[in-house]
C-alpha cells in the first residue's frame, strides 16, 4: 500500500483573537489564549490521514508536556510516529493572531524543528509520496527530496514559509505547491519545478494548464491551516493513484472545509 511520508514541523500554537491586526508600533488587546496543535508538517500529516492515507510523520518534538501530548495525538489519529524524534530542545511554538475577518498573522519559534534531519526517513518506493514544507532546515529538505526521488517516490514540496531552494531541489518536486506570493518570488529565481501548483485562495488553484475554482465558503471562521489541509489531501489523493484533476479537486475541498473551524486542525485543542 502506498504511503504519504511527511517530513516537517510540529508546533504548539498559542492563539488569540483581535478585532484587527495592529499596525507597526501599535498595541491591541487580544481576547482569550488557546493552546492548539499546529506546525505545517503535522497539520499536513493529519490532513492526509483524514483523507484516508497511510501516513508516517518524520519530525522532532521536545521532551516536554507539549511534545508528549502531540506524539500521542498523532498516534491516536492513526499516524505512524516511529520516525518522530524526541530531542533536548523545546517543542516548536507558533504565536498566532486572528482578526475578526478570519485572517491571521503568525510568528514561529522553531525549537525542536531545527534539529530534524533526513536520516529518519523510512525506505520509500514507487507510489509513495514524500510531502515536505520549509519549517525545518533547508538542507534537510534538500536531502529528503533527493533520497525520496532516488528511491522512486514522488515529491510534493510546499514552499511555505518561502525560502529560496537550489534549482536541482525544485526540479525534483511534482508539484511544487505555492500560494500567489510564493509563486511570484519563485518566478524571480532560475529554478524550474517539475510542475508548479499555485493556490489562489477563494479563486481556486492552477496546476500547469489545469485551473479549478474553489468551493464557495460563506462562513469563514479561521484561515489558519487551510493551505496545509490542501497539501495533505493532495498528497493523499496522489498516493492513492488519483490523476492531477481528481487530486486537485480533493485538495480544494479539504481547503474549503478547513476555513470553517478554528485552528489548523479539526478538534485542535492540544
Amino acid at each position: 500500500m502506498s504511503r504519504v511520508v511527511v517530513l516537517g514541523s510540529l508546533n504548539v500554537d498559542l492563539v488569540t483573537r483581535v478585532p484587527q491586526h495592529p499596525s507597526p508600533g501599535e498595541t491591541v488587546l487580544g481576547e482569550g489564549l488557546r493552546r492548539l496543535a499546529g506546525g505545517k508538517g503535522a497539520n499536513q500529516a493529519m490532513a492526509a490521514a483524514r483523507a484516508g492515507a497511510s501516513v508516517t510523520m518524520v519530525g522532532a518534538v521536545g521532551d516536554d508536556e507539549g511534545g508528549r501530548a502531540y506524539a500521542a495525538r498523532l498516534a491516536a489519529a492513526g499516524v505512524d510516529t516511529g520516525a518522530l524524534s524526541v530531542v533536548d530542545e523545546p517543542t516548536g511554538t507558533a504565536l498566532i493572531v486572528v482578526d475578526d475577518t478570519g485572517e491571521n498573522s503568525i510568528v514561529v519559534v522553531a525549537g525542536a524543528n531545527a534539529t530534524v534531519t533526513a536520516d529518519a526517513l523510512p525506505d520509500l518506493g514507487p507510489g509513495d509520496v514524500l510531502l515536505v514544507q520549509l519549517e525545518v532546515p533547508l538542507d534537510t529538505v534538500a536531502d529528503a527530496c533527493s533520497r525520496a526521488r532516488g528511491q522512486g517516490a514522488r515529491v510534493v514540496l510546499n514552499t511555505a514559509p518561502y525560502a529560496d531552494l537550489p534549482d536541482d531541489v525544485l526540479a525534483l518536486a511534482d508539484p511544487v505547491v505555492a500560494n500567489e506570493h510564493e509563486a511570484a518570488r519563485l518566478a524571480m529565481t532560475s529554478g524550474t519545478p517539475g510542475s508548479l501548483l499555485v493556490t489562489l485562495g477563494a479563486d481556486g488553484a492552477r496546476w500547469g494548464d489545469l485551473a479549478l475554482p474553489a468551493e464557495r465558503v460563506d462562513d469563514v471562521v479561521d484561515t489558519t491551516g487551510a493551505g496545509d489541509a490542501f497539501c495533505g489531501a493532495l498528497a493523499a489523493a496522489l498516493a492513492d493513484g488519483a490523476d492531477d484533476e481528481a487530486a486537485l479537486r480533493a485538495a480544494l475541498a479539504a481547503g474549503a472545509r478547513a476555513v470553517r473551524h478554528e485552528g489548523a486542525q479539526p478538534d485542535p485543542a492540544l
